[in-house]
C-alpha cells in the first residue's frame, strides 16, 4: 500500500515506524504514541498462532507493531471512534487487514461479544492516571488517553481476566506509582504476575514506566528482569533501546516476551 491508498484528514499526518517500513496515521489534536507503545509491543509474549487482542489500541500501533513477531490473528478494540477509524486506516495503510481487525467500542462490554476465554494473549497500554480536575482542561481524546475517563485500572484487568484463556497472557505497560494496586488487582482477579521490569530514563533516575506480565490462573512466581535505560550518559539512546527501535529489520524478534 502507498501513502496515497488511503484518506488523511485534516491535520493528520503519517509517521514512520522505524520497523519493517511500518508507517502510522497521527494527528497533534489527539493523544499519539510514544514509548511506551512500543515497548509493550517488544516486552509482550505473543504466540506464534492463536488470537491476540490489544485494549485500549488508540491509533492501533501496538498490533501493527506485534505482526513484525507473530502470525497469530489481531484484534484490537478503541472506544473512541475517531481512533479506533484512524487504527483502521493505518491498518490499511500498511497492508495488513487480513492480520489486524479493528473493534469501536467499550472493552467493559467485549466479552459479550467474544464470551470468556477468547483469546490466548492480551496486550494493554491503559490510561494512567485516575481522574482528577486536570482531565476537565483537556480535549476529550487527551482525557480519555491520560486518565480513568473510560474505564478504571480494574475494569481493565476484569477486562482481561474475563477475557483469557486459562494459561494465557496478559501484558500491561504503567506507571511504577501504580505497581502495588496492579498486583494486587490482578491477583484479585486471578491473573498471577510472571514477569516485571522497570524503564530507566537515565541510569541514575528512578523508573517512570514499569512492563509486567502476568499469566491467567497462574501459580505464584515473578521474575524481576534487569532495568532498561534508555538513554547513555552522552544524551543518546542505549544500545538496547536503538535495537528496539532501528534494528528490528536485522534481527529476528522471538515468539516469546523480549526485553
Amino acid at each position: 500500500m502507498t501513502e496515497n491508498s488511503v484518506m488523511l484528514h485534516e491535520s493528520e499526518r503519517i509517521d514512520d515506524l522505524l520497523s519493517h517500513d511500518l508507517k502510522i496515521i497521527q494527528s497533534d489534536e489527539v493523544f499519539s504514541f510514544s514509548m511506551d507503545a512500543v515497548l509493550l509491543a517488544r516486552f509482550a509474549s505473543v504466540p506464534k498462532r492463536g488470537r491476540v487482542l490489544d485494549l485500549c489500541t488508540g491509533n492501533g500501533v501496538v498490533p501493527i507493531l506485534l505482526t513484525t513477531r507473530t502470525q497469530a490473528n489481531l484484534e484490537a478494540i478503541e472506544i473512541q471512534p475517531r481512533l479506533a477509524d484512524m487504527a483502521r486506516r493505518s491498518v490499511q495503510l500498511n497492508g495488513l487487514g487480513e492480520s489486524i481487525t479493528i473493534r469501536e467500542g467499550d472493552l467493559r462490554e467485549l466479552v459479550k461479544v467474544t464470551g470468556h476465554a477468547a483469546y490466548d494473549a492480551i496486550t494493554v497500554n491503559p490510561p494512567y492516571m485516575p481522574l482528577n480536575g486536570s482531565d476537565l482542561k483537556m480535549n476529550t481524546h487527551q482525557a480519555m488517553a491520560r486518565h480513568e475517563v473510560g474505564c478504571t485500572l480494574e475494569e481493565v484487568i476484569q477486562a482481561c481476566s474475563r477475557l483469557l484463556r486459562n494459561g494465557g497472557k496478559v501484558s500491561m505497560v504503567h506507571r511504577p506509582q501504580r505497581i502495588a494496586e496492579i498486583i494486587s488487582l490482578m491477583r484479585e482477579y486471578k491473573l498471577e504476575p510472571k514477569r516485571i521490569r522497570m524503564v530507566h530514563p537515565r541510569s541514575h533516575l528512578e523508573a517512570n514506566m514499569v512492563l509486567i506480565e502476568a499469566s491467567k490462573d497462574g501459580k505464584p512466581e515473578v521474575r524481576m528482569l534487569p532495568p532498561l535505560i534508555v538513554y547513555n550518559e552522552e544524551g543518546t539512546y542505549c544500545e538496547e533501546i536503538m535495537d528496539i527501535y532501528y534494528g528490528s529489520q536485522h534481527k529476528p524478534h522471538p515468539v516469546e516476551g523480549g526485553l
